[in-house]
């Protein structure tokens, strides 16, 4: 890449200097805003705005909405920009807009774009896409929530190549992600090797222990088969408390609150805990006791994919007074016989995944448990000091194999740092990559811009993005 022959002042401060051919052109000129109500149930295919992608929706996500409700909704078409306008003051990290390949209703309370005469429109859409990621629309809003509406799009400096370059960029941008994308693909790969590898070590530790000699019992659990002869067998509820925590959105008034952290399922991971944002709640101190966290509880997600059910991690007082939402369960040992990262291995390996398969409530992407289902798992645990030893040989026996994960996972971050810069730096001139473009007709089948941020779900840990506004809202 290189930079163009010639630069001006673009006469705005956080454009800076652009290629001298190209037009500085108002957001009015460029885009018109698009109304379509869904009177009459014209359209009944809904769809989502979902980590800057548009979606077909689930029907078994549609949260109880009845087919009339989505009469206030609106009908989107192919190549229309949607845009989540809202709460921009608490969520700097979604992906706010995305190009529909489909024809759809979406929420009345997002906005929707069509491209203009000087745009192509998928060049429209990626110079909306790289604004978003340099957070130009985070110093725009108005309201409460900092929320978006047409005038802050109206006067908007948009930058408007030759339509032939505009085209260039777009192959470009997409010839390059797919690169990317399957150097993603090839770490993620890795990691799940990793990752099984590390699977296969701690469940042959916390089901066989430390002796391959010592002698064996039936365990009486189907899938578990032999347990060694001195370990016990017994439910969880035996041995550790299971906290629900508390439930977001009740009606406190008149009473006097107290605000505290809480901990959402998007903090929860496998194996770690994301504090990156910690949102906080205003309860009653009656409120408080039964969703407190206290130090070496053992945190686990009601619901999620099927393969995540069960896992969880170790909370040690990272936030004082932090509470929980009751999405995630606490689960509190009695630490003189079941230690908290033991329980977390046993948990994670092929006996508590087959468990909470088992017996979790299913729909077609999802799957949850109730603390009923987790009181009763059942322990299969040596005594506590053998648990120690257990734990320090996983320790041991996994450290290489973490290490080289939290490699290809900083790896990974990086591609997705140079990525991010990349959409920026060339949709907004600062560097000429005419020349290195792909020629038209050589582009592949999956060439729509909307495919720069395809498996973003996957790869970016903790994004909470919502599903719909009504999540948003709540």
């Amino acid at each position: 890449m290189k930079l163009y022959p010639e630069y001006k002042d673009s006469g705005v401060s956080w454009l800076g200097n652009v290629p001298e051919h190209w037009s500085v052109m108002s957001g009015r000129s460029c885009y018109r805003e698009k109304k379509v109500p869904n009177k009459g149930m014209r359209e009944t295919t809904v769809l989502s705005l979902s980590y800057g992608r548009i979606v077909v929706k689930p029907e078994e996500k549609l949260h109880g909405l009845v087919p009339a409700s989505f009469e206030t909704y609106q009908v989107v078409d192919p190549g229309d920009i949607v845009i989540r306008p809202t709460d921009l003051q608490n969520d700097w990290n979604s992906f706010r807009f995305g190009l529909s390949q489909h024809r759809g209703t979406i929420t009345s309370a997002y906005m929707c774009f069509h491209t203009r005469g000087p745009l192509d429109r998928r060049y429209g859409y990626l110079l909306l896409h790289a604004y978003d990621l340099k957070k130009v629309f985070y110093g725009l809003g108005s309201g409460l929530r900092q929320n978006l509406d047409w005038s802050d799009f109206k006067y908007l400096p948009c930058l408007v190549p030759p339509r032939d370059e505009q085209c260039a960029i777009v192959r470009f941008l997409d010839h390059q992600d797919r690169l990317i994308r399957q150097y993603i693909r090839a770490k993620q790969k890795l990691i799940g090797l990793l990752n099984e590898q590390k699977q296969a070590i701690i469940n042959r530790a916390v089901t066989r222990g430390l002796d391959p000699n010592v002698p064996l019992k039936p365990s009486g659990i189907d899938w578990l088969g032999d347990i060694p002869e001195h370990w016990m067998r017994t439910p969880l509820r035996y041995l550790a408390d299971v906290q629900t925590g508390i439930t977001l959105g009740k009606n406190y008034s008149g009473q006097g609150l107290e605000e505290r952290p809480y901990l959402r399922v998007a903090n929860v991971q496998t194996g770690r805990l994301d504090l990156n944002v910690v949102k906080t709640v205003s309860v009653p101190p009656s409120e408080i006791a039964g969703s407190e966290l206290r130090e070496g509880d053992v945190l686990m997600t009601e619901g999620g994919d099927i393969d995540k059910l069960g896992r969880g991690c170790v909370w040690r007082g990272e936030i004082e007074g932090c509470l929980h939402q009751n999405h995630i369960f606490a689960v509190r040992a009695n630490q003189s016989r079941l230690l908290p990262d033991y329980l977390v291995a046993l948990m994670a390996s092929r006996h508590g995944r087959t468990y909470f398969e088992l017996t979790a409530k299913r729909t077609t992407n999802l799957a949850s448990t109730n603390s009923s289902t987790l009181r009763a798992f059942p322990l299969v645990l040596p005594a506590v000091d053998e648990q120690r030893e257990i734990l320090k040989l996983i320790t041991k026996s996994t450290r290489e194999l973490n290490a080289l994960r939290d490699h290809a996972e900083c790896e990974i971050d990086l591609i997705r740092e140079y990525r991010t810069r990349l959409i920026a730096d060339v949709v907004t001139g600062k560097v000429d990559v005419r020349h290195l473009a792909p020629a038209p007709g050589e582009e592949s089948a999956d060439s729509e811009p909307e495919a720069l941020n395809e498996g973003m779900d996957d790869e970016i840990p903790g994004q909470d993005e919502p599903e719909s506004v009504e999540e948003a809202e709540a």
